[in-house]
């Protein structure tokens, strides 16, 4: 009796202990381990700057990354090709990485340079340069980017260019990953022989490699990751995308694949495109567009997901982190007929806007007159 006594008032008291540990806001160390992940978007949004971002009259333009430079200015790397193509599949042959500048995130940039232009159809990336993605790391700016050639002369008739002829087949077959990097801005951008990940056979990146999303940690290893579509018999559905992750220690050593399945795929976890990811003190961020709805529930919308080492993947508890539907400074809401290519800037470790690649119309590539890069800031 005395025994039973005793340890019913240890009990007690451990529990008198443990309820004020908590209400002093104190973590045990399983808690203080588990790092908060939360939806860092969704109820951020604010209102697009009419007039923002980046267009130019004569050019489709795509896909944008923004870093800020020494000189005080905000530096976009985007993707253009002549309006005189179709915008789908122009962009496939003739494509070329562009850069512009503005005082603020919100724009209006201003065409400088180009950054990446074609260089000769006997390089890798010698017809087309697509989808930037630009880091700073100690003095270097590195740009990493979609890459693709083909052996055919310029297209003498636009009515001619359309999918399943010669040229895109050619020029979507050799799309590969590649790294340019530069001490400026302004460049020059030193480009490589070789793409930085490349394709291999019987696995889910066989067919293609592109839209490369990467991170580059304090001690100057690559975190890659990159849409793939696939041969063969084991992905009989070629228009089937994938997500992988590649790594590397650092930005002159080969980018390798860490895993012979895609961490996100129609079997898991539901088909995105478009990632950006991001690292904060709890580890590793997404935002992607969500291809069909399949996890958000909302076609082409923004999708969030985590990991703690890049490797593994969760989607967030909640997914959502944007709508197609945009509240601009003029007052209108409008259903974007495109919004793709998040990109988000990050100033002193936080979130602060984020960048899309849009269209007019009702949706649609070739249903549009024009597309440019957006901004929308985060309150």
């Amino acid at each position: 009796m005395k025994i039973e006594r005793i340890t019913t008032i240890g009990i007690v008291i451990l529990s008198a202990m443990i309820l004020l540990s908590g209400c002093s806001g104190t973590k045990t160390n399983e808690e203080k381990e588990t790092p908060e992940w939360a939806n860092l978007v969704y109820d951020r949004i604010g209102v697009a700057p009419v007039g923002g971002g980046f267009e130019m009259e004569d050019y489709w333009v795509w896909g944008s990354s923004v870093v800020k430079g020494d000189d005080g200015l905000y530096h976009m790397f985007a993707s253009r090709w002549p309006k005189k193509l179709p915008f789908h599949p122009g962009w496939m042959t003739d494509s070329e990485i562009v850069h512009a500048t503005s005082a603020t995130p919100e724009g209006p940039f201003e065409f400088s340079d180009v950054a990446l232009g074609a260089r000769g159809a006997q390089y890798w990336d010698g017809r087309s340069a697509h989808n930037p993605r630009v880091l700073r790391y100690k003095d270097l700016y590195v740009m990493f980017y979609t890459g693709s050639t083909h052996p055919f002369a310029d297209v003498s008739n636009p009515d001619t260019l359309k999918l399943g002829t010669a040229y895109p087949v050619v020029a979507r077959s050799n799309k590969r990953i590649g790294i340019a990097t530069s001490k400026s801005p302004y460049g020059p951008w030193a480009r490589r022989d070789a793409p930085a990940l490349d394709t291999k056979p019987d696995s889910f990146y066989s067919f293609l490699t592109s839209n490369p999303s990467p991170w580059i940690n304090e001690d100057g290893s690559v975190v890659l990751m990159f849409k793939s579509r696939a041969y063969g018999d084991k992905y009989p559905f070629q228009s089937r995308m994938f997500i992988g992750m590649a790594m590397a220690p650092d930005i002159n050593s080969p980018l390798k694949v860490v895993s012979d399945e895609p961490v996100f795929s129609k079997d898991k976890f539901g088909v995105i495109e478009d990632p950006f990811i991001w690292k904060d003190e709890n580890g590793y961020h997404m935002i992607a567009k969500d291809q069909y709805g399949e996890i958000t529930g909302h076609h082409h919308a923004g999708v969030m997901a985590h990991s703690v080492d890049a490797i593994n993947w969760m989607v967030d508890d909640q997914p959502l982190a944007y709508e197609r539907v945009i509240n601009w400074s003029d007052g209108q809401a409008i259903k974007m007929g495109q919004l793709e290519r998040p990109f988000g800037l990050i100033e002193q470790g936080r979130l602060t806007h984020l960048f899309f690649a849009t269209m007019d119309g009702p949706g649609g590539f070739n249903r549009s007159t024009k597309s440019w890069n957006m901004v929308l800031p985060l309150k």
